[in-house]
């Protein structure tokens, strides 16, 4: 007589059998703690403006995420975290002087258009804080392309664009003394277009620690401080909450190709080392190029992705027809849209299957 056997010793189910423990929300968590140098660094530079964009992106971000899917009849996922991630990679991509209302519309963008109506969390084809700022690069162009006046350009009076390059915010008699000037991208690309020299754009000295720091540099909230986006980047690889193929293959390719340039051209090509640590390469190659949802599965196919986000990001830069100085939100959108072809070309081979010739 075969003896009783328990219920649980055959247990059917799908792929995958085994668990590393991690869930949305521990991952969305360490993304937090990353970027916490990043924002701390934000609120140093700007102050009160970074805290109120940064409030409202978030907080609009977590509010869209309840009621589309409230609205939707669907379990509600504002506790795992990734709306929270959202606001603040947004809001880490704007402007320091954005209107309020300018932020709300790019955070309600991205969690109901660029997000929710696909699905949610798991199904959007676009990393959802870049579809929100490339909408409002596009609605809000004057807004999302003016910088406030910092002292990065104080010792480069004759640098491209010198002193033509800063516009009064007012006049003078109105005793304010904020200015609008162009990112040091912007300066570099205005040059270009122009057939200006570069070469007054050292790598060494305060210059180059002013890149590093972000000490009087202008910019985006979260991109003035290369050192604090390396140190939340670091963080993520301990945690191997992503992988280095992204990251460094997106920022290397850019080296390489401003490189390539500089050697070819000295006086009408921006440094490499600057073209690194300015803009939002570190903020796009470490937190959004790797997003798990929009980027491919396999390792070879996360080094295809991060190469062409670097080839389109300096391909936008450096072209000298285009008015956009900054390449990394909409390269790494056009690799997103490629992601699905990617993970056909670099699928791994099923174990005991013949490779086709």
């Amino acid at each position: 007589m075969k003896p009783e056997m328990s219920a649980d010793v055959f247990v059917v189910s799908s792929s995958p059998h085994a668990h590393s423990g991690a869930s949305v929300r521990g991952i969305m968590l360490d993304v937090l703690i990353a970027l916490f140098p990043a924002t701390v660094a934000s609120l140093v530079f700007f102050r009160w403006k970074a805290a109120v964009l940064i409030c409202v992106c978030v907080c609009g971000c977590v509010l869209t995420e309840w009621l589309c899917r409230l609205a939707m009849r669907r379990e509600n996922s504002i506790s795992d975290l990734s709306a929270c991630v959202t606001g603040l990679l947004l809001a880490l991509t704007l402007p320091p002087d954005l209107p309020v209302w300018m932020a709300l519309v790019g955070a309600i963008f991205s969690i109901a258009v660029a997000k929710q109506v696909f699905g949610g969390l798991g199904y959007n084809p676009f990393n959802p804080a870049l579809a929100g700022r490339a909408f409002m690069l596009v609605s809000f162009t004057g807004a999302m392309t003016t910088w406030s006046r910092s002292g990065w350009m104080n010792g480069l009076v004759s640098a491209p664009g010198g002193a033509e390059g800063i516009t009064s915010a007012t006049s003078a008699a109105s005793g304010v003394e904020a200015l609008t000037s162009a990112t040091p991208l912007g300066f570099a690309k205005a040059a270009l277009k122009s057939g200006q020299s570069l070469a007054d754009f050292g790598v060494e000295g305060e210059l180059l620690r002013n890149f590093f720091f972000g000490s009087d540099l202008n910019g985006s909230l979260g991109e003035t401080c290369a050192a604090a986006l390396l140190l939340g980047g670091l963080y993520l690889l301990f945690r191997k909450v992503i992988s280095w193929h992204i990251p460094v293959s997106f920022i290397v390719t850019v080296f390489l190709y401003a490189l390539v340039l500089s050697w070819c051209d000295p006086a009408g090509a921006f440094p490499p080392v600057l073209h690194v640590l300015s803009g939002g390469l570190f903020l796009g190659a470490f937190f959004m190029a790797t997003d798990m949802v929009t980027s491919p599965i396999t390792g070879k196919g996360k080094l295809v992705f991060g190469i062409g986000c670097g080839l389109v990001t300096m391909l936008i830069r450096t072209s000298k027809t285009g008015a956009y100085p900054e390449g990394v939100c909409f390269s790494i959108l056009v690799m997103n849209a490629l992601v699905p072809l990617i993970n056909r070309w670099t699928k791994n081979r099923v174990f005991g299957t013949v490779s086709r010739a």
